[in-house]
């Protein structure tokens, strides 16, 4: 396959800029590298890339920016090519972005310690462009072990953030009761959330969602 033209969207620098040097290693072009979902939806709409890889955390809510701007510009063109990276599992990215593009448009979902894997890395991204479905062998093996109880995608404290808003207690309350900051319990509630699929909906109520889900398991 010719040389690609990718669109790098990665909060971090170090990151960013390793993604960069290897997609360059490989013969591809980085049109451009970018750190939130904004200057995302600028880049691809300017510079119209082969392919896009996307970290799902990015400012400037560090929630799920990224794969919400991916679906976002997977709308305005639903051929566009979307590699998303992650940190962890979680069972609903590839399946939105897979609904936000036509058949056959590419869509990969990789978690981000496969990068070291770097051929592998590079295979999927030239697959991706081609118009395939690449998700990563320990995404559907832990999708397997965990589908029947999807709090064990959450990290202990998660695990604890979520117990006290059961209980009803509010964020206040909870960072009180943690001695942690506030900020600290929203980045938590944030990631139950997204790990939890509970994407924003204006008819759905997250918080009693992710209660009802703790209830359920």
């Amino acid at each position: 396959m010719p040389a690609l033209r990718v669109v790098v969207a990665e909060d971090s620098v170090l990151l960013r800029e390793g993604l960069v040097s290897l997609l360059e290693r490989f013969g591809h072009t980085v049109a451009a590298a970018v750190g939130d979902a904004p200057s995302l939806v600028a880049a691809v709409r300017e510079h119209r890339p082969d392919v896009v890889v996307v970290d799902v955390r990015m400012p400037p809510d560090n929630t799920d920016d990224g794969l919400r701007a991916a679906r976002r510009l997977r709308a305005e063109d639903p051929r566009l090519p979307v590699l998303v990276l992650s940190q962890y599992v979680s069972q609903g990215y590839t399946a939105e972005l897979m609904a936000a593009g036509e058949a056959g448009a590419g869509t990969g979902y990789l978690l981000k310690d496969r990068i070291g894997e770097v051929r592998e890395f590079a295979s999927a991204v030239t697959d991706v462009a081609r118009g395939a479905t690449v998700v990563d062998p320990e995404v559907v093996r832990q999708l397997l072990t965990r589908r029947h109880d999807p709090l064990l995608r959450l990290s202990p404290k998660e695990r604890e953030v979520l117990a006290l808003i059961a209980e009803g207690r509010s964020n206040a309350a909870i960072a009180r009761r943690l001695v942690v900051t506030e900020a600290t319990v929203s980045k938590r509630i944030a990631s139950i959330f997204t790990k939890l699929d509970l994407p924003q909906a204006p008819d759905d109520h997250r918080r009693v969602l992710a209660v009802l889900t703790y209830l359920g398991s």
